[in-house]
């Protein structure tokens, strides 16, 4: 199949009877160009199909008007959020987004960096506060802007917008014990470091209490099979477990459905607490516990810090914490 030959921005100024340059402007801000005639541009762009070629102002200016994300899963909830909140900050500006995912892996992370470093990307969003040294010196020699998104309490390049997750683990821990569990177990999976940090804030709580902390951790892709695997092996091996806390609410919610298939009856005998507070967490019955995080906010705020570094806006703050909230559901 022989490749179509592309309408041209002539195509489109012949077809509508103004300037190549009148165009120009059109496409790179609308309000350039009278109503009437951005009436008449917007018809003809659609009739022809045409198709803007970026590669004269990238080449030229340096400039491609567009922004690298970095996430670990496009199909998680949690990520979908948080790409929802970048979009309604850089659509409106007119910045189109690159994505790739890493599986929570610093090398495919260094490799798709590198490959959006060759798009000559005017920014970065990235999900992780760790990274590889290559990826690093990538980045310090692109020179471009970077926002670190979910986790505001470690090291950052520059800037970071999350929350605190290790304080947000005290806080749920701290209310289930409060509550009278003493035998709390934690879930972890994929051990990235927020699920690292989420542990640290659970140890903690316990240690605080002089009660001792129980561990289950997997390197496996988290899901409610996997937190119904988890609940069934700390059962096994800890029959005096009477809370879980689950680094992340797939976990959570797999491990509460095999409670309800044993017959376990959620809190009363075992009481269970997520992380995140996922809508189907929050609409199933018992309603989960869990720690509601600003996921669309953070996607907000780090796409206007970045838009604020890529306009020379001065940098006023490195970190900003969004914070989060307790449910206690049902389930505690």
């Amino acid at each position: 199949m022989s490749k179509k030959r592309r309408p041209t921005l002539q195509d489109v100024a012949s077809l509508v009877g103004v300037t190549k340059m009148t165009v120009s402007r059109y496409l790179k801000n609308p309000s350039q160009v009278s109503p009437a005639t951005r009436d008449r541009l917007a018809a003809a762009v659609e009739q022809l199909g045409y198709i803007p070629n970026r590669a004269p102002d990238i080449l030229s200016n340096a400039k491609s008007r567009a922004i690298g994300v970095l996430v670990p899963s496009l199909t998680n909830q949690v990520f979908a959020e948080v790409i929802r909140g970048i979009e309604s900050v850089t659509e409106p500006a007119g910045y189109q987004l690159m994505f790739a995912h890493y599986g929570y892996s610093a090398h495919s992370e260094e490799q798709h960096i590198a490959s959006l470093l060759s798009y000559n990307v005017d920014g970065l969003l990235l999900s992780e506060t760790l990274h590889s040294e290559r990826t690093l010196r990538m980045i310090e020699t692109a020179g471009i802007s970077v926002v670190e998104m979910m986790d505001c309490s470690s090291e950052c390049i520059r800037q970071a917008v999350g929350l605190d997750n290790a304080r947000a683990a005290y806080s749920m821990v701290e209310t289930m014990i409060q509550r009278g569990y003493r035998q709390i177990a934690y879930l972890g999976a994929r051990m990235d470091q927020r699920t690292q940090l989420r542990m640290q804030g659970y140890t903690r709580a316990l240690e605080a209490h002089g009660l001792k902390p129980v561990t289950l951790l997997t390197e496996q892709a988290s899901s409610f099979s996997l937190g119904a695997s988890l609940l069934k092996q700390v059962l096994s091996e800890h029959p005096q477990t009477d809370g879980l806390f689950c680094t992340n609410d797939d976990l959570a919610i797999g491990a509460l459905f095999e409670c309800q298939r044993q017959g376990i009856q959620i809190p009363g005998e075992l009481a269970i607490a997520g992380f995140h507070g996922h809508d189907i967490g929050q609409s199933m019955v018992p309603r989960l516990a869990s720690v509601i995080t600003p996921r669309e906010q953070i996607g907000q705020v780090a796409a206007r810090e970045l838009l604020a570094r890529l306009n020379d806006e001065p940098l006023a703050q490195t970190r900003f914490d969004l914070g989060y909230q307790i449910s206690t559901g049902e389930s505690i």
